[in-house]
This record gives structure tokens, C-alpha cells and sequence, in this order.
């Protein structure tokens, strides 16, 4: 038996077609405006900002819960060894939620930086600073998607970086914008792009610099971060002052200073595979010696130091989780372990002064 196929419709004419095409634009413009409505409808049915009682104070880790979204916290118990101080989120407290809405979230221990994604149909992204009672003070919205942030340890600089156009560094098609703002004198500066690097012992110039994942020192004048060009990545070391930056080495990414200003953190390039590009490394900055971390998995994080001797640093989640948050010995001795399931935007923050 042959095929039966319905009888082909007779041809539109042209004031049909017209009326067809004029539908779905209507269709399309409707659908839009609707999805705008309800990102807009659900922000302002759901409170973003943070509880009354939930505030900055230490000794805790607080990160970003990924089940709600919004930024939680639970205790840290600090040892010293041989001076250096480590810091263990192995303490079995009881996870504290009711912070702010953030997709991205790091904090001094005086107050912190919230990145928000915000709704439409173009990406933006609500750069949020916060008091130490996690109060807004300032709001300033930048077109991308949220991807690092850092607050310097006074909590006078701050910085964060968002995807401009793709969503992944692991491939060579994206771009990126990183700010940083001085709370001090609350200048801005709306992009690194224009800073005066140097590579090789000479100036470079290139249209396709991307920086990304700053980390401040204690003066708050030198900082660390990431440039790529042309296929190639490199650490750079920042001068606030002087507004210059020079290259030290190859293949270092999302750099993270640690408490004594002595070592950094990174991520480095160990393989061509898209799925597990990165291995966590530390370089130790008067030897200028790296050592690979006893983390073997891919992580594409910033990682934050937890005192001298502890790394922290989200890892896909798994059983429906969207991250967990490892730690792991920052010398190369030990082993990985969770520390938090379901979190990301691990930060140490310490207890204040008063409490010694």
C-alpha cells in the first residue's frame, strides 16, 4: 500500500503572506516583552536582598547556596602550624541562609560584593556593594554575564569581571570586561583595557587583550590578574598608582593572593580537552617555583584562600547540585574534601578585632 500524503495547500497570496509575517512579529515581540515582565515580576515577588539578622562575622565561610541562590554561611575553626594559619570547614555546623541574591559573591571583613544577573532579554549584570551588614551602598550595571569578583582585604578595592560575549574560558570565543572601583575615592574604572602593559620588557598593544581574575595585595595599590592575546595567557602584576601592569609568566589564570601576600593561587592549562582543561597550581612568589595541588580534578574557579594553608573552590556538583565547594592542602601534601554541598563564592571571613 502506498503512502498517503495530505494534498499540498494552495499557495499564499500576497496580503496573506504580509498578515503571516506580520503575526509572527507580534508573536515574537510578545513573547519577549512577556519574558521581561515576568523576570521583572519574579524579582520584585521574591526578596533579593539579605535578612536583618544576617550580617558579616567571622570566623565563617560564606558562600553562594546554590539551591536558593542567595548567600549563606557556617563556621570555621582557625589552628596555627609552624605560624602559618589554616583554617577547616570541617566543623559540622549548621549552614546559616538568609543572605543577599547573588551569582557571584566575595567579602572582606567589612563588607563585600554582590553580583547579580540582572532580567531582560540583552545579559547585564548589577555590580552591588555591600556593607558589612550586607546593606546596599552603591549599585552600578554593566552589560554581560557575571563570572569573578574580589574585594581586597581592607575592603577598599574592589573587582569583578563579566562575559561580554561567550560564557566559557575553556574555548578562545569570548570576551571579557573587568572593573575595579576604589571605595575610597570612589573612582571607577569601567574597564582594564586601557592600562599600559608590558610584555617581554616592552609595551604591547593588541585589540584583543582580555583581563580577568584580579586579586589584590594588602596595600591596595599592586594587584594580580590574568590578560590573554593572541592565544596566550599570562600573570600580570598591577600598579593602582601608576596604572601599569607587567607580564611575569605564561599560562596562569584567575590568580589568588594569599593572606600573607607570599603565594599565588591559579589555574593552568595541563591538557587541550575543552571538559578538563585546568589543573590548580600555587607559585610561590620569592621562588617563583609552582607547585600542582593534590586536586586532580578540572576546576575553573577563582580560588579563595581559607588562611595561609587552606585553597577553597567550587567543583561541579553532583545528585542535581549545581557546585559543591572543595578545600585542599595549598602545598601539595593531602588530600581534597568537600566542604560544602550545594555552594560556590567560597570567602574566609575572619572574626572581628575585638573578638582577638
Amino acid at each position: 500500500m502506498s503512502a498517503r500524503f495530505p494534498k499540498a495547500a494552495a499557495p499564499l497570496g500576497p496580503r496573506a503572506r504580509i498578515a503571516v509575517v506580520v503575526a509572527a512579529v507580534l508573536l515574537l515581540a510578545g513573547g519577549s516583552v512577556g519574558y521581561v515582565m515576568h523576570a521583572g515580576q519574579r524579582t520584585k515577588g521574591q526578596s533579593a536582598e539579605a535578612d536583618a539578622s544576617f550580617t558579616l562575622g567571622g570566623p565563617a565561610l560564606y558562600f553562594r547556596d546554590t539551591a536558593g541562590g542567595r548567600v549563606a554561611h557556617q563556621p570555621l575553626t582557625e589552628a596555627r602550624t609552624g605560624g602559618a594559619r589554616t583554617t577547616d570547614a570541617r566543623t559540622g555546623g549548621a549552614r546559616t541562609r538568609g543572605g543577599p541574591a547573588c551569582d557571584r559573591f566575595y567579602a572582606s571583613d567589612t563588607g563585600a560584593l554582590c553580583l547579580r544577573a540582572g532580567p531582560g532579554v540583552l545579559p547585564k549584570t548589577y555590580a552591588i556593594v555591600l556593607d558589612r551588614q550586607l546593606r546596599e551602598k552603591r549599585r552600578i550595571t554593566v552589560p554581560g554575564v557575571p563570572t569573578r569578583a574580589r574585594v581586597s582585604a581592607s575592603g577598599r578595592m574592589l573587582s569583578w569581571t563579566v562575559f561580554a560575549t561567550g560564557d566559557s574560558y575553556a574555548t578562545t570565543s569570548f570576551s571579557t570586561r573587568t572593573a575595579i572601583l576604589d571605595q575610597r575615592t570612589g573612582y571607577l574604572i569601567k574597564s582594564m583595557e586601557n592600562i599600559q602593559l608590558t610584555i617581554d620588557g616592552a609595551r604591547y598593544h593588541a585589540p584583543d587583550v582580555n583581563y580577568w581574575g584580579v586579586t589584590f595585595a594588602r596595600d591596595d595599590n599592586r594587584f594580580y590578574a590574568t590578560v590573554s592575546t593572541k592565544g596566550r595567557t599570562y600573570l600580570v602584576e598591577g600598579n593602582m598608582r601608576d596604572w601599569t601592569a607587567k607580564a611575569l609568566r605564561q599560562n596562569v589564570e584567575c590568580p589568588s593572593l594569599s593572606p600573607d601576600n607570599t603565594k599565588l593561587a591559579f589555574k593552568k592549562k595541563v591538557s587541550d580537552d575543552e571538559a578538563a582543561p585546568w589543573r590548580l597550581y600555587v607559585l610561590d612568589l620569592r621562588t617563583m617555583r609552582e607547585t600542582p595541588l593534590a586536586e586532580k580534578h578540572s576546576v575553573d574557579d577563582q580560588a579563595a584562600w581559607l588562611g595561609d594553608g587552606t585553597l577553597a573552590y567550587a567543583l561541579p556538583g553532583t545528585g542535581g547540585r549545581g557546585s559543591d565547594i572543595w578545600t585542599v592542602p595549598a602545598d601539595g601534601t593531602g588530600a581534597p574534601r568537600m566542604a560544602v554541598q550545594g555552594g560556590s563564592s567560597p570567602v574566609a571571613v575572619a572574626a572581628p578585632a575585638s573578638a582577638g
